[in-house]
């Protein structure tokens, strides 16, 4: 398994369909905490996830939202 960052953007007009489309989605990502930026006007969300590759992690999300995001393979580094 690796570690993913999902990142989706969205229009403030789609923002009840992006939560709403999670209703229908069976994910372990329902019920959990994520970063976004809907309530100060930037209407995008972050989620780290861990995956066995990109498509695995876009899975996580309804059909809908994963259209529409990106996804990273991250890992921890140390800053010096």
């Amino acid at each position: 398994m690796s570690r993913y960052v999902i990142h989706h953007r969205h229009a403030a007009t789609e923002c009840g369909v992006v939560f709403a489309s999670f209703k229908g989605h069976d994910s372990p990502l329902r019920h959990q905490a994520a970063l976004a930026s809907c309530r100060s006007g930037g209407h995008e969300i972050w989620w780290t996830v861990d995956a066995s590759g990109d498509e695995d992690a876009l899975q996580l999300l309804p059909f809908y939202v994963a259209a529409r995001s990106t996804v990273a393979r991250v890992s921890e580094v140390q800053i010096p």
